[in-house]
């Protein structure tokens, strides 16, 4: 007799996953903490709780979070947290907008949603409309693969916009913890003046003779706070505000660069990439002589430091 092959159909849960009962969950992030991706990471995290909330089948868990590159796992505590509770059997089901959330490279993607899988929990990739838990290894290969050359191409098309707007002077700075100066509304920097009393003192006591620890020693004895509001100063933070160019109203842009999309770590720029100086960007806090005068006896005493070290 002729053999008799009878297909016995994979098994499949019932109904799209909108029907099921699941523990859903999603996860979203941004890359900066920025005022606009901020707004940006708090609409998309109400976005998701009313989205998971509306459906009678599903059952909430959580909205998980971070404000970090996704290349930084270190930087992922929300993350993290969301595997965490994955391998407790907390979750069936997590929603993203895309795979990119979910690894610093192709590999780590695919690895990540294939350990996923063995716990019997979906990924739903919402650019896609992809559910990992029906669709072929070789599919999430290929799209994870594509996720990973859109976010190069989107972060490379941000640098060269950032590059962009420093060739034609606009500055970017990171305003929230600077000595001396807030944000204005036009985007400009603002003295605060109680705390550029503070910056002017610092210059004062160095051209005096006082090194950086002496400062500091001065700074707490007198109960004045760091910008951040602690008590303790550090003496490299000290050293860094005598050379800092936006006390005398300039900005030099660039000072640092990420070489490598996939570590994300920044490098000192040592010319490989071209910097940018803005004069008068700002109201100075720092007369130009008094500035001048700390960088020369801040070369000396290198200088000076140097030449005991080699004798």
């Amino acid at each position: 007799m002729p053999k008799n092959v009878i297909e016995i159909p994979q098994r499949q849960k019932s109904g799209p996953i909108w029907t099921q009962q699941l523990r859903v969950a999603a996860h979203c992030r941004t890359s900066t903490s920025h005022e606009e991706q901020q707004n940006s990471l708090n609409n998309q995290i109400e976005f998701y709780m009313d989205y998971i909330q509306r459906n009678p089948y599903w059952q909430f868990v959580a909205v998980y979070y971070d404000t970090a590159s996704g290349l930084r796992p270190n930087k992922r505590p929300g993350y993290q947290q969301m595997m965490r509770d994955c391998r407790k059997k907390k979750i069936d089901l997590i929603l993203v907008k895309s795979l990119s959330r979910f690894g610093r490279d192709t590999l780590e993607t695919i690895e990540q949603i294939r350990r996923l899988r063995t716990m019997n929990i979906g990924v739903y990739i919402e650019t896609g409309g992809l559910n990992t838990m029906t669709v072929s290894d070789s599919i999430i290969d290929q799209y994870a693969a594509l996720d990973q050359a859109e976010s190069q191409s989107r972060s490379e098309n941000i640098k060269f916009g950032i590059r962009h707007r420093m060739r034609s002077g606009k500055t970017l700075l990171n305003h929230t913890q600077f000595l001396g100066y807030t944000k204005g509304p036009d985007g400009v920097l603002q003295i605060v003046p109680e705390e550029a009393e503070v910056v002017r003192k610092i210059f004062e006591l160095y051209i005096q003779g006082n090194g950086v620890r002496k400062i500091k020693k001065y700074l707490e004895s007198h109960g004045i706070k760091t910008v951040t509001g602690k008590t303790e100063w550090s003496t490299s933070t000290i050293d860094r505000m005598l050379s800092n160019e936006k006390y005398i109203g300039q900005v030099l842009m660039q000072k640092s660069f990420t070489p490598d999309y996939l570590t994300g770590k920044k490098e000192k720029n040592s010319g490989q990439l071209a910097m940018y100086l803005v004069e008068n960007a700002h109201e100075p806090i720092i007369d130009r002589e008094t500035f001048d005068r700390v960088q020369e006896r801040k070369g000396h005493i290198k200088h000076t430091v140097q030449m005991e070290w080699m004798l």
